[in-house]
């Protein structure tokens, strides 16, 4: 059983989609659509950079989401994949969430596009810069990470300290108030965690503190046309799969300031039967975390024309 896996923040590089939308005119397609969406050029930034602008929230959500959804229309143009037939569920880590509901029918690309763009601000201006902060513990769990968050939180005089993101691997992310974030890296390397270190972020995402952008979010979806899934689609904050567009639409304001559940959402799709995760678009972070988590499965990532040419059905 196959599951298509979309990546998420971190994963951007200048030059990703290049070479298939180069080869390919369905990648070309996909960008096209975009920019249209965005009124952007965002495919020339994702081809050109700079890297800096790449980086910002704002355009790396919607420019991962693109590079995601040219892999797909070039796996289903030039390999015959079926998703119906051939794809067992979809999962998205993250912003990811949104390029695995436009892979499964549920928004258009466009939506996603503007939806996504609309995440990426809403984000950044919900927490002042310099007010928050994110940290990976290395090494450690999810329960031992929640227990050093409640302890920063409280020594810090009940400033936010949320898990943010629990990855697999032993990796776990905390994200909250810096002051709160920065005792829980003192914490943990007391608790004899193998690795804690501060994150270079733009903002504490997955957290409380981005109430306002949750709301936001709220706001743009209440105007979206959602269908249902043509796959299962497991959720970022459920680990389970998701069906109805309310239920969706509600799981995916709650994603904003809630833990991104993947270790869970990957050790589920294996425990349906999957046993081949391919994660389109940029980079290979999650086949890494696959690996780790679901060590009996096949991870395999997908974003350059060899890739495209490599996988078999």
């Amino acid at each position: 059983m196959r599951a298509l896996i979309f990546p998420g923040q971190g994963s951007q590089a200048v030059g990703m989609a290049k070479g298939l939308a180069e080869e390919f005119p369905q990648a070309k397609a996909v960008l096209d659509e975009v920019d249209d969406a965005l009124s952007q050029p965002l495919s020339r930034l994702m081809a050109e950079g700079p890297v800096e602008a790449l980086t910002l929230t704002a355009n790396a959500q919607p420019a991962l989401m693109a590079a995601s959804l040219a892999a797909l229309r070039v796996l289903e143009a030039e390999r015959g994949l079926d998703l119906a037939r051939d794809v067992s569920c979809v999962a998205g880590h993250s912003l990811g969430e949104y390029a695995a509901l436009a892979a499964a029918g549920s928004l258009s690309i466009a939506d996603a596009a503007r939806l996504l763009r609309l995440r990426g601000e809403a984000m950044q201006a919900a927490v002042a810069p310099g007010v928050g902060a994110m940290a990976a513990l290395i090494g450690t769990d999810v329960e031992a990470a929640r227990g050093i968050a409640e302890a920063a939180s409280l020594e810090s005089g009940g400033a936010v300290c949320d898990v943010a993101n629990d990855n697999g691997g032993g990796q776990v992310v905390l994200s909250g108030d810096r002051a709160a974030v920065e005792r829980a890296v003192g914490i943990a390397t007391e608790r004899g965690v193998k690795r804690a270190v501060m994150l270079n972020v733009s903002a504490p995402f997955h957290c409380r503190l981005m109430a306002p952008a949750a709301d936001a979010m709220a706001a743009a979806l209440a105007k979206v046309d959602l269908k249902a899934p043509r796959v299962t689609l497991y959720a970022n904050v459920t680990a389970a799969p998701v069906a109805e567009p309310e239920t969706i639409r509600a799981a995916l304001v709650e994603q904003v300031t809630g833990t991104v559940r993947w270790r869970e959402s990957v050790a589920a799709m294996a425990g349906a039967g999957v046993d081949q995760f391919y994660e389109l678009g940029a980079g290979k972070v999650l086949t890494g975390l696959v690996k780790r988590i679901a060590p009996q499965a096949r991870a395999t990532a997908i974003g350059t024309p060899a890739d495209v040419a490599a996988f078999a059905l």
